[in-house]
């Protein structure tokens, strides 16, 4: 009867704790805001028309010039807009870009893959997880900060075009779950400490 009870208790033992609903639900929500920043970030670099000065549409991966009689005209040639740097200054912006939402989107699958896979190392999977998506708000805030001070003679605050706000509005989201993530995660009771009987 004794090697009963203590086979129970050991089958017991390494069973996960049952989380608590609103557990779920905070893991659940930072998921969600996770998946709305990596679309909006995607949307925002792959259209890439972030400023417009004037007559002048900035972005990304082209220049565009508009005219009363014609539509726009777009260059992938950055250097002809005349702004010293800007070639080569966006290409470290689509890279940081890119690269922030390479991250975000790795983050977000070692965060859903936690809450699916209920093992010992699930803890450890959100925590790398929220790890990435901190990894992305560096890079997308790169990205921003990067534009902004090649731009800077040109800005004006209503020149930023929507596709700038939502860049602007993952990265927070990126830091935001990042943060909550890391955070609930340390407050809530270890997975894989053994419980008291």
């Amino acid at each position: 009867m004794t090697a009963i009870t203590v086979q129970a208790q050991r089958l017991l033992g390494q069973r996960r704790p049952h989380r608590l609903f609103f557990e779920s639900f905070i893991r659940t929500l930072i998921i969600v805001c996770a998946a709305l920043a990596v679309v909006l970030s995607s949307v925002a670099i792959c259209d890439g028309h972030w400023l417009l000065a004037e007559d002048r549409l900035f972005g990304l991966w082209h220049f565009c010039t508009t005219f009363n009689q014609t539509g726009p005209q777009c260059l992938r040639d950055l250097s002809q807009a005349h702004v010293p740097g800007l070639a080569v200054g966006m290409v470290l912006v689509r890279s940081g870009g890119a690269l922030a939402v390479v991250a975000a989107i790795f983050g977000l699958e070692l965060l859903m893959v936690s809450q699916v896979c209920e093992d010992l190392h699930a803890r450890r999977k959100w925590a790398l997880g929220s790890i990435l998506l901190l990894i992305s708000f560096v890079l997308s805030s790169a990205g921003l900060l990067g534009f902004v001070v090649l731009l800077r003679n040109q800005i004006t605050l209503i020149g930023f075009t929507l596709m700038f706000w939502c860049q602007f509005t993952a990265s927070f989201l990126f830091f935001l779950n990042a943060i909550s993530g890391l955070h609930i995660n340390s407050i809530t009771h270890p997975w894989d400490q053994p419980r008291k009987f």
